[in-house]
């Protein structure tokens, strides 16, 4: 396992475009470089990086390739390293993979399957005097990373709801931090609201006293993203790991107890500390597992990374939701 946390330093989190891409090696794959977040939204990464470390790789034993596993705090470092030609495939969030999409004019990302719906909500500092939207006025809210889902979540429920916020401030101010980081700033005061997804949504409630204020359980929150060069030059193997996450998904399903057995295997491992079970069981029960690609959830972030700012043009999303022939 990999760990790579980019610093991003454009505004969007990309640090480059597909013409820098260096081209992927012609002929069969014998390696797949595979990422995900500590979320409990990459069920499937968890599940499927805690086998692989016990040498029962999910993947590995379908698609007779190695599999390199990366860590990533949020979805703009995971593009980043697909435009920097570094990983081939991600659990990812809708925002991110939209963004790449549209600065890459239709060129870069590819979409595979749906992951995860819901699993991320807007919680308040219960002393934080917030009670109703307009509340938020003068208030700091944190998000994981500047372009993430929960970022632009944020930003247009906030500007629905009248409150208008820019990069440096507004009627309100976003502050991107890093999942991990959030407790801290929320039980010393520093910031007054968080958006973000699970299981850190639960670790503020448990631990820092935080209520949960809007509830998001619709959202395609997590979907299965892969570069278009691996698409393009590996159809087989995109379309064999494609019904191997199918599989894993159902399996999880099947196999709850045993599925979070290796959930909080790997949480322990990439936080090193193992999530209490009442965070986990709590954190679980608020994401659905899905191999289904919502159209319409696509379609509301894009209409939400537009209202604030982050998409201007984006082309039709035919290309980025990619048809794979069925593997030989």
């Amino acid at each position: 396992m990999k760990r790579r946390n980019f610093l991003t330093f454009s505004a969007l989190g990309l640090v480059g475009l597909p013409s820098c891409k260096p081209k992927a090696p012609a002929g069969p794959a014998s390696v797949i470089r595979f990422g995900h977040f500590p979320n409990v939204t990459h069920v499937q990464g968890l599940v499927a990086q805690q086998l692989s470390r016990r040498g029962e790789g999910w993947f590995e034993k379908r698609l007779g390739v190695k599999i390199e596993w990366f860590i990533y705090n949020a979805g703009p470092s995971a593009t980043e390293a697909i435009f920097a030609g570094a990983l081939d495939v991600t659990y990812i969030g809708p925002s991110p993979t939209l963004n790449a999409y549209s600065k890459s004019r239709g060129a870069e990302m590819r979409v595979l399957a749906g992951a995860a719906n819901g699993g991320n909500a807007l919680v308040v500092r219960a002393d934080s005097g917030i009670t109703k939207p307009e509340d938020f006025r003068g208030k700091k809210i944190a998000s994981p990373q500047l372009g993430n889902t929960q970022d632009v979540q944020l930003r247009a429920w906030l500007a629905e709801h009248g409150i208008k916020v820019t990069l440096t401030g507004g009627d309100a101010t976003v502050v991107p931090t890093e999942n991990p980081n959030q407790l801290a700033l929320l039980q010393q005061k520093r910031i007054d609201a968080v958006w973000t997804a699970e299981p850190w949504v639960t670790r503020l409630e448990l631990e820092a006293g935080a209520k949960i204020f809007h509830q998001d359980t619709e959202t395609n929150v997590t979907l299965l993203a892969a570069s278009a060069a691996f698409v393009k030059d590996q159809p087989d193997l995109a379309a064999k790991l494609v019904a191997a996450h199918r599989e894993l998904t159902v399996w999880i399903k099947e196999h709850p107890a045993e599925a979070r057995t290796l959930i909080k295997a790997e949480l322990t491992a990439e936080m090193k500390a193992a999530p209490k079970d009442e965070l986990l069981d709590k954190a679980l029960a608020r994401v659905v597992v899905t191999d289904a690609i919502s159209r319409d959830s696509l379609e509301r972030m894009v209409a939400s990374s537009q209202k604030v700012g982050f998409l201007k043009n984006i082309p039709d999303l035919a290309n980025l939701l990619s048809k794979l022939r069925q593997p030989e």
